[in-house]
């Protein structure tokens, strides 16, 4: 596994720009000691014109930093009812994800008639080498497991997976350790990391199909009482995975000392986590 930042720590609450600019953000996932991007709409998308990311994706490369995955659009990581209607017409996110050398696009599915269009895009995706992928994610088609799965069986197509997110599937009430990635493990094409406490009273709320609203505390990764990434790591080394280990916490920083030092305490997590999961 190999440590990948999202621009979504130094990202505005609303999620449609960034508290520092995108060029400053290469050097604080540098300076921090981590080994890619992720990248989304809030630092570049469909809204930006070929100029911009052809000269973005040039200093990027630069720095020797792959971009792991786009989310293209606003409405994806907002989630709202427009989310999935980048699959109606999936080629402006391929564009974006072609400018930066990248072979996974983020997509949302809310319900079930997105199947079909998810099919069509994955064809269209296939046909210029690229992937697409949903997040384990609430007050969508993939909030639970087995339900997650028998969407992925419709789709039927090998190029669209999931990206796997502990801290949404313990709000979703699911197991998210070594049983389920056994289950997801054929699918999983990225993998996202926050950290949540439940509590009833908890501070932040978010609504779920299968459960209803859920309360809970934003914990920074190596909190203890929220996720147990003891069980993550196990599960990931269990089921042989190497590829990006995306760190996707909502963190608001708007210092780039900030945001580099946030960025070094993470890989020191990553990098911890990683030697105790070698010695079970």
């Amino acid at each position: 596994m190999y440590l990948s930042v999202s621009v979504r720590i130094v990202e505005a609450p609303f999620k449609t720009k960034l508290n520092v600019p995108l060029k400053d953000f290469i050097g604080v996932v540098q300076r921090g000691g981590a080994s890619a991007i992720c990248m989304r709409a809030s630092g570049a998308g469909v809204h930006d014109s070929p100029a911009r990311l052809k000269a973005l994706a040039s200093e990027i490369s630069a720095a020797d930093l792959p971009v792991t995955m786009v989310t293209a659009d606003y409405d994806v990581p907002l989630n709202n009812e427009d989310g999935p209607d980048s699959l109606r017409d999936i080629r402006p996110s391929l564009d974006v994800a072609e400018a930066f050398d990248c072979d996974l696009i983020r997509v949302c599915m809310k319900q079930q008639d997105d199947i079909a269009f998810a099919r069509s895009a994955a064809d269209l995706a296939a046909e210029r080498g690229v992937r697409l992928a949903h997040q384990c994610h609430t007050t969508s088609l993939f909030e639970e497991v087995d339900p997650m799965l028998e969407v992925l069986k419709e789709i039927n197509r090998d190029n669209f997976g999931i990206i796997y997110e502990p801290a949404n599937l313990l709000l979703n009430g699911q197991d998210y350790g070594i049983a389920t990635l056994q289950k997801l493990a054929p699918h999983i094409m990225n993998v996202y990391v926050q950290n949540h406490r439940l509590d009833p009273a908890g501070p932040e709320v978010l609504d779920t199909f299968c459960r209803g609203p859920v309360r809970f505390h934003h914990l920074y990764l190596w909190e203890q009482g929220g996720v147990d990434f003891g069980q993550v790591f196990q599960g990931l080394y269990s089921i042989g995975y190497e590829g990006s280990f995306t760190i996707h916490q909502a963190q608001g920083i708007e210092s780039l000392t900030a945001a580099t030092n946030y960025v070094k305490e993470c890989r020191q997590f990553f990098e911890r986590q990683q030697e105790l999961a070698k010695r079970v």
